[in-house]
Protein backbone atom coordinates (compact mmCIF):
# COMPACT_ATOMS: atom_id res chain seq x y z
CA UNK A 1 0.00 0.00 0.00
CA UNK A 2 2.79 2.30 0.39
CA UNK A 3 3.94 2.35 -2.51
CA UNK A 4 0.67 2.81 -4.19
CA UNK A 5 0.57 6.04 -2.27
CA UNK A 6 4.12 6.37 -3.22
CA UNK A 7 3.22 6.78 -6.74
CA UNK A 8 0.36 8.99 -6.55
CA UNK A 9 2.87 11.77 -4.52
CA UNK A 10 5.78 11.49 -6.31
CA UNK A 11 5.34 9.92 -10.17
CA UNK A 12 1.89 11.79 -10.19
CA UNK A 13 0.14 8.60 -11.04
CA UNK A 14 -3.39 8.19 -9.77
CA UNK A 15 -4.06 5.77 -7.27
CA UNK A 16 -7.27 3.67 -5.97
CA UNK A 17 -6.85 3.41 -2.67
CA UNK A 18 -8.55 1.21 0.10
CA UNK A 19 -9.58 1.75 3.85
CA UNK A 20 -7.67 -0.80 6.74
CA UNK A 21 -9.80 -2.26 8.37
CA UNK A 22 -9.31 -5.30 10.85
CA UNK A 23 -5.83 -5.34 9.15
CA UNK A 24 -7.07 -6.18 6.07
CA UNK A 25 -6.84 -3.13 2.71
CA UNK A 26 -10.14 -2.95 1.29
CA UNK A 27 -10.43 -1.38 -2.03
CA UNK A 28 -14.50 -1.23 -2.46
CA UNK A 29 -13.76 -0.85 -6.13
CA UNK A 30 -17.02 -0.73 -7.09
CA UNK A 31 -18.00 1.75 -3.82
CA UNK A 32 -18.64 5.06 -4.46
CA UNK A 33 -14.73 6.71 -4.46
CA UNK A 34 -13.54 10.73 -3.02
CA UNK A 35 -11.33 12.73 -5.26
CA UNK A 36 -8.02 13.79 -3.26
CA UNK A 37 -6.63 17.11 -5.23
CA UNK A 38 -3.01 18.57 -5.25
CA UNK A 39 -3.96 21.96 -4.15
CA UNK A 40 -1.20 23.29 -6.10
CA UNK A 41 -2.01 21.68 -9.57
CA UNK A 42 -5.89 20.66 -8.97
CA UNK A 43 -4.89 17.00 -10.49
CA UNK A 44 -6.58 14.25 -8.63
CA UNK A 45 -3.63 12.27 -7.27
CA UNK A 46 -5.50 9.56 -5.67
CA UNK A 47 -8.63 8.51 -4.81
CA UNK A 48 -10.32 6.44 -1.36
CA UNK A 49 -13.59 4.95 -0.96
CA UNK A 50 -16.63 6.95 0.15
CA UNK A 51 -17.20 5.08 3.31
CA UNK A 52 -20.46 4.34 4.66
CA UNK A 53 -21.53 4.04 8.36
CA UNK A 54 -21.30 -0.02 7.56
CA UNK A 55 -17.95 0.71 7.20
CA UNK A 56 -17.67 2.54 10.45
CA UNK A 57 -19.15 -0.15 12.51
CA UNK A 58 -16.74 -2.36 11.07
CA UNK A 59 -14.01 -0.68 12.46
CA UNK A 60 -15.24 -0.27 15.56
CA UNK A 61 -16.47 -3.78 15.80
CA UNK A 62 -12.68 -4.94 14.96
CA UNK A 63 -11.31 -2.40 17.50
CA UNK A 64 -13.04 -3.98 20.02
CA UNK A 65 -12.21 -6.69 19.49
CA UNK A 66 -8.53 -6.29 19.33
CA UNK A 67 -8.75 -4.03 22.62
CA UNK A 68 -8.55 -6.34 25.61
CA UNK A 69 -5.79 -8.19 24.27
CA UNK A 70 -4.05 -5.26 23.37
CA UNK A 71 -4.62 -3.20 27.21
CA UNK A 72 -3.25 -7.17 28.39
CA UNK A 73 0.24 -6.14 26.74
CA UNK A 74 2.33 -4.94 29.14
CA UNK A 75 2.65 -0.63 29.09
CA UNK A 76 6.52 -0.76 27.92
CA UNK A 77 5.86 -3.43 25.08
CA UNK A 78 2.95 -1.01 23.86
CA UNK A 79 5.61 1.19 23.81
CA UNK A 80 8.15 -0.41 22.08
CA UNK A 81 5.50 -1.03 18.87
CA UNK A 82 4.58 2.70 19.08
CA UNK A 83 8.83 3.05 18.87
CA UNK A 84 8.69 1.08 15.73
CA UNK A 85 5.94 2.74 14.28
CA UNK A 86 8.37 6.43 14.81
CA UNK A 87 10.92 4.65 13.45
CA UNK A 88 9.25 2.99 10.27
CA UNK A 89 8.44 7.13 10.07
CA UNK A 90 11.79 8.44 10.47
CA UNK A 91 12.77 5.90 8.08
CA UNK A 92 10.18 6.73 5.38
CA UNK A 93 10.23 10.73 6.11
CA UNK A 94 10.96 11.63 2.50
CA UNK A 95 8.35 9.34 0.86
CA UNK A 96 5.91 11.22 3.44
CA UNK A 97 6.80 14.52 3.40
CA UNK A 98 5.90 14.11 -0.64
CA UNK A 99 2.62 12.76 -0.18
CA UNK A 100 1.80 15.21 2.63
CA UNK A 101 3.01 17.97 0.16
CA UNK A 102 0.64 15.83 -2.67
CA UNK A 103 -2.31 16.09 -0.84
CA UNK A 104 -2.06 19.32 1.75
CA UNK A 105 0.23 21.52 -0.41
CA UNK A 106 2.64 22.80 2.34
CA UNK A 107 6.15 23.70 0.67
CA UNK A 108 8.43 20.37 1.01
CA UNK A 109 10.56 21.78 3.72
CA UNK A 110 7.63 22.20 6.03
CA UNK A 111 6.15 19.16 5.19
CA UNK A 112 9.61 17.57 6.58
CA UNK A 113 9.08 19.21 9.36
CA UNK A 114 5.45 17.91 10.05
CA UNK A 115 6.86 14.26 9.56
CA UNK A 116 9.58 14.87 11.62
CA UNK A 117 7.11 16.22 14.47
CA UNK A 118 5.23 12.74 13.73
CA UNK A 119 7.85 10.99 14.83
CA UNK A 120 8.50 13.24 17.91
CA UNK A 121 4.41 12.82 18.79
CA UNK A 122 4.87 8.84 18.72
CA UNK A 123 8.19 8.65 20.32
CA UNK A 124 7.16 10.81 23.32
CA UNK A 125 4.33 8.67 23.51
CA UNK A 126 6.30 5.21 23.56
CA UNK A 127 8.60 6.43 25.90
CA UNK A 128 5.79 6.98 28.46
CA UNK A 129 4.85 3.16 28.28
CA UNK A 130 7.22 3.40 31.66
CA UNK A 131 5.58 6.33 33.01
CA UNK A 132 1.79 5.13 33.85
CA UNK A 133 1.14 5.99 37.67
CA UNK A 134 -1.42 5.63 40.18
CA UNK A 135 -2.11 6.58 43.33
CA UNK A 136 -2.14 4.80 46.75
CA UNK A 137 -4.46 7.09 49.01
CA UNK A 138 -4.83 6.57 53.12
CA UNK A 139 -8.13 5.63 53.91
CA UNK A 140 -10.25 6.81 57.22
CA UNK A 141 -10.77 3.08 58.06
CA UNK A 142 -8.53 0.72 59.69
CA UNK A 143 -7.07 -1.92 57.18
CA UNK A 144 -7.85 0.23 53.98
CA UNK A 145 -6.41 1.73 51.44
CA UNK A 146 -7.52 3.49 48.12
CA UNK A 147 -6.55 2.71 45.13
CA UNK A 148 -6.97 5.23 41.75
CA UNK A 149 -5.95 3.26 39.02
CA UNK A 150 -5.66 4.95 35.19
CA UNK A 151 -7.44 2.10 33.04
CA UNK A 152 -7.92 2.71 29.26
CA UNK A 153 -11.10 3.62 27.85
CA UNK A 154 -11.54 0.80 25.22
CA UNK A 155 -11.44 2.48 21.37
CA UNK A 156 -10.55 6.00 20.67
CA UNK A 157 -12.55 7.29 17.77
CA UNK A 158 -9.99 10.04 16.19
CA UNK A 159 -10.82 12.51 13.56
CA UNK A 160 -8.32 14.32 12.49
CA UNK A 161 -8.06 17.75 10.43
CA UNK A 162 -6.33 18.38 6.93
CA UNK A 163 -3.97 21.05 7.77
CA UNK A 164 -1.26 18.67 9.07
CA UNK A 165 -2.71 15.41 8.10
CA UNK A 166 0.55 12.84 9.33
CA UNK A 167 1.64 14.93 12.52
CA UNK A 168 -2.30 15.24 14.39
CA UNK A 169 -3.02 11.76 13.57
CA UNK A 170 0.29 10.47 15.54
CA UNK A 171 -0.62 13.14 18.20
CA UNK A 172 -3.69 11.20 18.70
CA UNK A 173 -2.30 7.99 17.98
CA UNK A 174 0.55 7.41 20.21
CA UNK A 175 -0.82 8.15 23.56
CA UNK A 176 -4.47 5.92 22.91
CA UNK A 177 -2.36 3.20 21.91
CA UNK A 178 0.58 3.34 24.89
CA UNK A 179 -2.42 3.75 27.23
CA UNK A 180 -4.41 0.55 25.93
CA UNK A 181 -6.90 1.63 23.97
CA UNK A 182 -7.82 0.54 20.16
CA UNK A 183 -7.49 3.16 17.91
CA UNK A 184 -10.40 4.38 14.57
CA UNK A 185 -8.83 6.93 12.51
CA UNK A 186 -11.08 9.16 10.10
CA UNK A 187 -8.66 10.94 8.63
CA UNK A 188 -10.74 14.60 6.75
CA UNK A 189 -11.74 13.89 3.01
CA UNK A 190 -9.26 16.55 1.65
CA UNK A 191 -6.41 14.32 3.06
CA UNK A 192 -6.77 10.65 3.57
CA UNK A 193 -3.48 9.65 2.63
CA UNK A 194 -0.89 10.40 5.18
CA UNK A 195 -2.66 8.60 7.67
CA UNK A 196 -3.25 5.41 5.46
CA UNK A 197 0.73 5.56 5.06
CA UNK A 198 0.91 5.36 8.61
CA UNK A 199 -1.11 2.74 8.69
CA UNK A 200 0.50 0.65 6.47
CA UNK A 201 3.65 1.18 8.08
CA UNK A 202 2.08 0.17 11.80
CA UNK A 203 1.02 -3.21 9.50
CA UNK A 204 4.52 -3.47 8.59
CA UNK A 205 6.19 -3.13 12.13
CA UNK A 206 3.74 -5.63 13.59
CA UNK A 207 0.98 -3.77 15.19
CA UNK A 208 -1.77 -6.28 15.44
CA UNK A 209 -4.96 -6.35 13.13
CA UNK A 210 -7.82 -3.75 14.82
CA UNK A 211 -5.50 -1.79 16.88
CA UNK A 212 -5.21 0.64 14.26
CA UNK A 213 -7.99 0.97 11.39
CA UNK A 214 -8.61 3.92 8.85
CA UNK A 215 -11.74 4.72 7.46
CA UNK A 216 -12.24 6.65 4.48
CA UNK A 217 -15.12 9.14 3.16
CA UNK A 218 -16.67 12.29 3.91
CA UNK A 219 -17.60 14.10 7.82
CA UNK A 220 -21.06 13.42 7.92
CA UNK A 221 -21.35 10.19 6.98
CA UNK A 222 -18.83 8.35 8.37
CA UNK A 223 -17.97 10.89 11.41
CA UNK A 224 -21.14 10.86 12.41
CA UNK A 225 -21.43 7.24 12.62
CA UNK A 226 -18.28 6.68 14.75
CA UNK A 227 -19.14 9.62 16.88
CA UNK A 228 -22.47 8.27 17.96
CA UNK A 229 -22.03 4.74 18.10
CA UNK A 230 -22.45 2.80 21.82
CA UNK A 231 -18.89 0.63 20.10
CA UNK A 232 -17.02 4.11 20.44
CA UNK A 233 -15.90 5.47 24.09
CA UNK A 234 -13.71 8.49 23.72
CA UNK A 235 -14.13 10.72 20.64
CA UNK A 236 -10.66 13.20 19.62
CA UNK A 237 -11.03 15.88 17.28
CA UNK A 238 -9.18 18.69 16.05
CA UNK A 239 -10.82 20.86 13.33
CA UNK A 240 -13.25 23.47 12.97
CA UNK A 241 -15.43 25.09 16.03
CA UNK A 242 -18.21 24.20 13.55
CA UNK A 243 -17.42 20.60 13.50
CA UNK A 244 -16.65 20.29 17.00
CA UNK A 245 -20.12 21.95 18.18
CA UNK A 246 -21.62 18.82 15.69
CA UNK A 247 -19.36 16.49 17.53
CA UNK A 248 -20.19 17.60 20.78
CA UNK A 249 -23.87 17.50 19.96
CA UNK A 250 -23.79 13.91 18.16
CA UNK A 251 -21.99 12.33 21.60
CA UNK A 252 -24.36 14.11 23.78
CA UNK A 253 -26.53 11.10 24.01
CA UNK A 254 -24.32 8.51 25.49
CA UNK A 255 -22.82 11.38 27.38
CA UNK A 256 -19.68 10.47 25.22
CA UNK A 257 -16.30 12.05 26.47
CA UNK A 258 -14.75 14.47 23.75
CA UNK A 259 -11.74 16.16 23.25
CA UNK A 260 -12.24 18.95 21.11
CA UNK A 261 -9.51 21.24 19.58
CA UNK A 262 -10.80 23.96 18.08
CA UNK A 263 -10.43 26.73 16.23
CA UNK A 264 -8.12 29.69 16.74
CA UNK A 265 -7.96 33.62 16.95
CA UNK A 266 -4.50 34.27 17.94
CA UNK A 267 -3.94 38.15 19.05
CA UNK A 268 -0.17 39.02 18.30
CA UNK A 269 0.61 41.61 21.12
CA UNK A 270 3.30 44.25 20.78
CA UNK A 271 4.69 46.98 23.31
CA UNK A 272 6.63 49.87 22.52
CA UNK A 273 9.67 48.15 25.02
CA UNK A 274 9.33 45.21 22.62
CA UNK A 275 12.13 44.09 20.21
CA UNK A 276 11.02 44.86 17.15
CA UNK A 277 12.72 43.41 14.45
CA UNK A 278 12.72 40.45 16.43
CA UNK A 279 8.80 40.59 16.83
CA UNK A 280 8.32 41.34 12.88
CA UNK A 281 10.22 38.01 12.01
CA UNK A 282 7.52 35.95 14.79
CA UNK A 283 5.06 37.74 12.97
CA UNK A 284 5.83 36.51 9.75
CA UNK A 285 6.39 33.17 10.68
CA UNK A 286 3.22 32.90 13.10
CA UNK A 287 1.28 34.35 10.24
CA UNK A 288 2.36 32.71 7.07
CA UNK A 289 3.79 29.34 7.56
CA UNK A 290 1.47 26.45 5.91
CA UNK A 291 -0.14 29.29 4.08
CA UNK A 292 -1.33 30.61 7.38
CA UNK A 293 -3.46 27.33 8.44
CA UNK A 294 -2.83 26.48 11.68
CA UNK A 295 -4.96 27.17 14.59
CA UNK A 296 -2.53 28.59 16.31
CA UNK A 297 -1.63 31.33 13.69
CA UNK A 298 -1.15 35.10 14.30
CA UNK A 299 -4.91 36.02 13.31
CA UNK A 300 -5.13 39.86 14.51
CA UNK A 301 -2.15 41.96 15.73
CA UNK A 302 -2.50 44.71 18.54
CA UNK A 303 0.53 47.33 18.21
CA UNK A 304 1.30 49.84 20.75
CA UNK A 305 0.92 52.91 19.04
CA UNK A 306 4.56 53.96 19.70
CA UNK A 307 5.82 51.50 17.75
CA UNK A 308 3.42 50.83 15.08
CA UNK A 309 4.57 52.86 12.29
CA UNK A 310 8.11 50.84 12.63
CA UNK A 311 6.51 47.48 12.97
CA UNK A 312 3.86 47.89 10.36
CA UNK A 313 6.45 49.48 7.80
CA UNK A 314 9.21 46.03 8.45
CA UNK A 315 6.02 44.00 7.80
CA UNK A 316 4.61 44.88 5.42
CA UNK A 317 8.28 44.96 3.33
CA UNK A 318 8.45 41.72 4.62
CA UNK A 319 5.53 40.40 3.28
CA UNK A 320 5.59 41.83 0.29
CA UNK A 321 9.00 39.79 -0.41
CA UNK A 322 7.48 36.66 0.47
CA UNK A 323 7.64 33.54 -2.47
CA UNK A 324 4.77 32.10 -3.27
CA UNK A 325 5.22 29.19 -5.45
CA UNK A 326 5.49 25.68 -5.83
CA UNK A 327 5.78 23.36 -3.24
CA UNK A 328 8.37 21.09 -4.35
CA UNK A 329 10.56 24.02 -4.69
CA UNK A 330 10.18 25.19 -1.29
CA UNK A 331 8.23 28.98 -1.48
CA UNK A 332 7.55 30.46 1.71
CA UNK A 333 4.12 30.24 0.94
CA UNK A 334 2.20 27.61 -0.76
CA UNK A 335 -1.26 27.24 -2.07
CA UNK A 336 -4.17 27.00 0.26
CA UNK A 337 -6.38 23.34 0.52
CA UNK A 338 -9.24 24.30 -1.85
CA UNK A 339 -11.48 26.65 -3.80
CA UNK A 340 -13.92 27.36 -1.10
CA UNK A 341 -11.15 28.06 1.47
CA UNK A 342 -9.70 30.75 -0.90
CA UNK A 343 -13.48 32.53 -1.50
CA UNK A 344 -14.06 32.12 2.32
CA UNK A 345 -10.99 34.32 2.52
CA UNK A 346 -11.85 36.55 0.04
CA UNK A 347 -15.23 37.11 1.28
CA UNK A 348 -13.56 38.30 4.97
CA UNK A 349 -11.63 40.80 3.42
CA UNK A 350 -13.95 42.23 1.11
CA UNK A 351 -17.13 42.79 4.53
CA UNK A 352 -13.85 43.97 6.28
CA UNK A 353 -13.12 46.87 3.65
CA UNK A 354 -16.35 47.53 3.71
CA UNK A 355 -16.61 48.08 7.32
CA UNK A 356 -13.95 50.33 7.02
CA UNK A 357 -10.55 48.55 7.47
CA UNK A 358 -7.87 50.13 5.36
CA UNK A 359 -5.59 47.57 2.98
CA UNK A 360 -2.34 48.40 3.41
CA UNK A 361 -0.72 45.12 1.49
CA UNK A 362 -3.31 44.04 -1.23
CA UNK A 363 -2.28 40.52 -2.01
CA UNK A 364 -5.34 38.66 -2.79
CA UNK A 365 -6.36 35.83 -4.99
CA UNK A 366 -4.22 34.72 -7.98
CA UNK A 367 -5.31 33.02 -10.91
CA UNK A 368 -3.61 33.97 -13.82
CA UNK A 369 0.24 33.01 -15.42
CA UNK A 370 1.58 29.89 -12.83
CA UNK A 371 -1.37 30.17 -10.61
CA UNK A 372 -3.87 29.16 -13.16
CA UNK A 373 -4.26 26.21 -11.74
CA UNK A 374 -4.64 25.12 -7.64
CA UNK A 375 -5.84 27.69 -5.03
CA UNK A 376 -3.23 30.41 -4.26
CA UNK A 377 -3.75 33.68 -2.17
CA UNK A 378 -1.10 36.39 -1.56
CA UNK A 379 -0.39 38.16 1.74
CA UNK A 380 -3.05 40.68 2.24
CA UNK A 381 -2.58 43.29 5.63
CA UNK A 382 -5.62 45.51 6.75
CA UNK A 383 -5.53 48.23 9.45
CA UNK A 384 -8.53 48.29 11.46
CA UNK A 385 -9.81 50.69 13.82
CA UNK A 386 -11.40 48.54 16.36
CA UNK A 387 -12.62 45.02 17.16
CA UNK A 388 -15.81 44.88 15.39
CA UNK A 389 -14.47 44.44 11.50
CA UNK A 390 -14.93 40.18 10.60
CA UNK A 391 -11.11 40.43 9.73
CA UNK A 392 -10.60 40.71 13.79
CA UNK A 393 -13.65 38.31 14.95
CA UNK A 394 -13.38 35.62 12.61
CA UNK A 395 -11.18 32.73 11.95
CA UNK A 396 -9.57 33.47 8.29
CA UNK A 397 -7.05 30.14 8.41
CA UNK A 398 -5.06 32.26 5.34
CA UNK A 399 -2.36 34.69 4.55
CA UNK A 400 -4.22 37.53 6.23
CA UNK A 401 -3.87 39.77 9.09
CA UNK A 402 -6.03 42.60 10.42
CA UNK A 403 -3.84 45.09 12.73
CA UNK A 404 -4.89 47.82 15.06
CA UNK A 405 -3.34 50.48 17.09
CA UNK A 406 -3.75 50.63 21.03
CA UNK A 407 -2.55 53.09 23.36
CA UNK A 408 -1.18 50.34 26.11
CA UNK A 409 -1.22 47.03 27.48
CA UNK A 410 -4.35 47.23 29.30
CA UNK A 411 -6.18 48.27 26.16
CA UNK A 412 -4.50 45.76 24.14
CA UNK A 413 -5.63 42.74 27.15
CA UNK A 414 -8.93 43.72 26.94
CA UNK A 415 -9.33 43.55 22.95
CA UNK A 416 -7.06 40.28 22.89
CA UNK A 417 -9.85 39.07 25.57
CA UNK A 418 -13.04 40.16 23.23
CA UNK A 419 -13.05 37.05 21.51
CA UNK A 420 -15.18 33.61 21.57
CA UNK A 421 -11.98 31.82 20.98
CA UNK A 422 -9.24 31.13 23.55
CA UNK A 423 -6.66 29.19 22.22
CA UNK A 424 -3.40 30.36 21.77
CA UNK A 425 -1.72 34.14 22.17
CA UNK A 426 1.20 35.99 20.87
CA UNK A 427 2.76 38.74 23.24
CA UNK A 428 6.16 40.75 22.84
CA UNK A 429 7.24 43.06 25.77
CA UNK A 430 10.29 43.21 27.51
CA UNK A 431 8.64 43.85 30.88
CA UNK A 432 8.63 41.38 33.50
CA UNK A 433 5.28 43.54 35.30
CA UNK A 434 3.48 43.10 32.47
CA UNK A 435 4.54 38.95 32.10
CA UNK A 436 3.41 38.36 35.64
CA UNK A 437 0.17 40.77 34.55
CA UNK A 438 -0.87 38.35 31.42
CA UNK A 439 -0.43 35.33 33.58
CA UNK A 440 -3.59 36.31 35.00
CA UNK A 441 -5.16 38.80 32.73
CA UNK A 442 -5.53 37.12 29.07
CA UNK A 443 -7.63 34.33 29.04
CA UNK A 444 -5.76 31.52 26.33
CA UNK A 445 -4.79 28.36 27.10
CA UNK A 446 -1.17 28.90 25.47
CA UNK A 447 0.59 32.07 25.25
CA UNK A 448 3.81 32.30 23.50
CA UNK A 449 5.88 34.75 25.17
CA UNK A 450 8.53 37.05 23.51
CA UNK A 451 8.36 33.86 20.86
CA UNK A 452 6.84 32.75 17.71
CA UNK A 453 4.57 29.76 17.55
CA UNK A 454 5.13 26.10 17.67
CA UNK A 455 4.39 24.01 20.84
CA UNK A 456 6.41 21.66 22.34
CA UNK A 457 5.70 17.77 23.11
CA UNK A 458 6.23 18.19 26.55
CA UNK A 459 3.68 21.26 26.95
CA UNK A 460 0.38 20.74 27.20
CA UNK A 461 -1.90 21.91 24.02
CA UNK A 462 -5.27 22.80 25.09
CA UNK A 463 -8.12 25.69 24.37
CA UNK A 464 -10.34 27.54 25.85
CA UNK A 465 -14.09 28.95 25.13
CA UNK A 466 -15.14 27.95 22.07
CA UNK A 467 -11.39 26.78 20.70
CA UNK A 468 -12.26 23.15 22.11
CA UNK A 469 -12.33 21.11 26.17
CA UNK A 470 -9.22 18.75 26.74
CA UNK A 471 -6.00 19.18 25.15
CA UNK A 472 -3.08 17.46 23.76
CA UNK A 473 1.00 16.98 24.65
CA UNK A 474 3.12 15.98 27.73
CA UNK A 475 1.92 14.53 30.54
CA UNK A 476 -1.71 16.32 30.77
CA UNK A 477 -2.47 15.34 27.36
CA UNK A 478 -1.13 11.60 28.20
CA UNK A 479 -3.74 11.17 30.89
CA UNK A 480 -6.83 12.54 28.79
CA UNK A 481 -6.31 9.43 27.36
CA UNK A 482 -7.13 6.99 30.30
CA UNK A 483 -10.03 6.92 32.68
CA UNK A 484 -9.66 6.20 36.35
CA UNK A 485 -11.05 3.48 38.40
CA UNK A 486 -11.29 3.92 42.48
CA UNK A 487 -10.73 1.14 44.31
CA UNK A 488 -11.82 0.79 47.91
CA UNK A 489 -9.59 -2.26 49.53
CA UNK A 490 -10.33 -3.52 52.66
CA UNK A 491 -8.44 -6.43 54.27
CA UNK A 492 -10.08 -6.12 58.12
Amino acid sequence: MLEKLKAAAMAGTPSHVGMYIDGVWLAESNAARVEVENPATGAVVATVPDGTADHAQASLDAAAKAQPAWAAIPAPERGRLVGLLADAIRDNSDVLARIVVAEQGKPLNQAQGEIGATETFLRYAAESGRRIEGDIIPSDAANEEIWIRRVPYGVVVGLTAWNYPAALTARKLGPALVAGNTFVLKAHEFTPLSGLAIAALAERVGIPAGVFNVVTGTGRAVGQALVESPRSDLVTMTGSTRAGREIYAAGALRIKPLRLELGGKAPFIVMEDADIDRAVESALTARYTNCGQICTCNERMYLHRAIADEFIQKFVARSRALTIGDPLENPDIGPKISGPEITKIADIVRRSTEAGAETLLEGGRLGDGAYAKGHWYAPTILLAKDNAVPAMREEIFGPVVPIVIVDDFEEALALANDSDFGLSAYVYTGSLKRLMRLTDGLNFGEIYFNRTNGELIQGFHSGWGQSGIGGEDGKYGLDGYFQKKTLYVNWS
